[in-house]
């Protein structure tokens, strides 16, 4: 079902280290979003930047009338950053992006042309991955890992270049947790998504906060916070090495009345090794949903707003 042309934009973008660019990023949005939408509001929110972003985003609040700022306590987070702010956003549709131009506003339009025909969820991918080979690689493979969880079939590339309904956020209005990852959220409301192809830039300054590591820790999270997979993958290693272990049983008996003798101390300690390494992954799996609850029982809070600046 098609959407009406006359509809409020709000764009949330999580703010970290980005004082030297948030200028032009806030000239490029208005042009775009004049275009685009019949009204319009811009949330920046300051994810405990360690340099003047929060004194810019307060300075360009006061000169432009659609900008709102929101200044949080400490670092939460690239997903807990947006979740405040999708939560404080006013229109009928909300769009994310980065806050260092490598989503370039202009290719909005490319994102609401979708939506206005009526899909819930829309994402920006770009048609060549600005990184290098690994961190590409590694992106693809966390992004699969989502998509996975997700279970939505239709969706091919995940973004945070994305736009989206706001009562969406219907679904996930009740949930605390510091553990936070947006798409995985939306799915809970939706399975109405699809992908469209956008440029995307360089990074303008900086370097990216996804490495290796962050990657590697972001898909783990998502498959021990937000699905049961990995401990149905336990489940099935136990079964095949209890079918292995009963294979290996059945040799050793074979071996004793046929010949009088067993294999013997390589052969034992080589069982040894696979089933106490099989009961240690399944421990550690185990050791893993474990800290998620306690991180949910300790009630931390996704984020706290410490200070924003209200629009006119």
């Amino acid at each position: 079902m098609s959407r009406e042309n006359n509809f409020f934009c709000s764009v949330v973008i999580p703010v970290y280290n980005s004082e030297p660019i948030l200028q032009d990023l806030v000239i490029r949005l208005q042009a775009a979003l004049v275009e685009n939408c019949s009204q319009f509001e811009l949330l920046l929110v300051n994810d405990g930047s360690f340099d003047k972003s929060w004194e810019k985003i307060q300075n360009l609040s006061t000169q432009y009338h659609f900008i709102k700022g929101i200044n949080l306590m400490r670092n939460y987070g690239q997903h807990n950053a947006l979740l405040c702010g999708i939560r404080e956003a006013q229109g009928d549709v909300i769009i994310t992006m980065d806050d260092d131009l490598q989503h370039p506003p202009e290719e909005i339009s490319k994102l609401l042309q979708k939506w206005m025909e009526g899909y819930d969820v829309v994402y920006g991918y770009p048609a060549k991955l600005p990184h290098s080979f690994w961190r590409n690689l590694f992106s693809r493979l966390t992004k699969k890992t989502l998509a996975v969880v997700m279970g939505i079939k239709s969706v091919n590339e995940i973004s945070a270049f994305r736009a989206f309904s706001t009562d969406l956020r219907k679904a996930f209005s009740s949930y605390q947790s510091p553990n936070v990852i947006i798409d995985v959220l939306l799915s809970w409301g939706t399975r109405n998504f699809i992908s469209v192809k956008v440029n995307e830039n360089p990074r303008v300054i900086g370097k990216s906060n996804y490495d290796f590591f962050k990657l590697a820790s972001q898909a783990f999270l998502i498959l021990t916070g937000f699905s049961t997979i990995p401990l149905r993958l336990a489940s099935w290693l136990g079964f095949i090495v209890m079918i292995f272990g009963s294979i290996v049983f059945l040799f050793v008996l074979i071996s004793y009345f046929s010949m009088g003798s067993i294999p013997g101390f390589p052969f034992l300690a080589s069982i040894i090794s696979l089933f106490s390494g099989t009961q240690l992954f399944a421990i550690g799996i185990i050791g893993e949903y474990l800290a998620r609850i306690f991180d949910r029982s300790m009630e931390r809070p996704t984020y706290v707003i410490a200070k924003t600046t209200e629009i006119p």
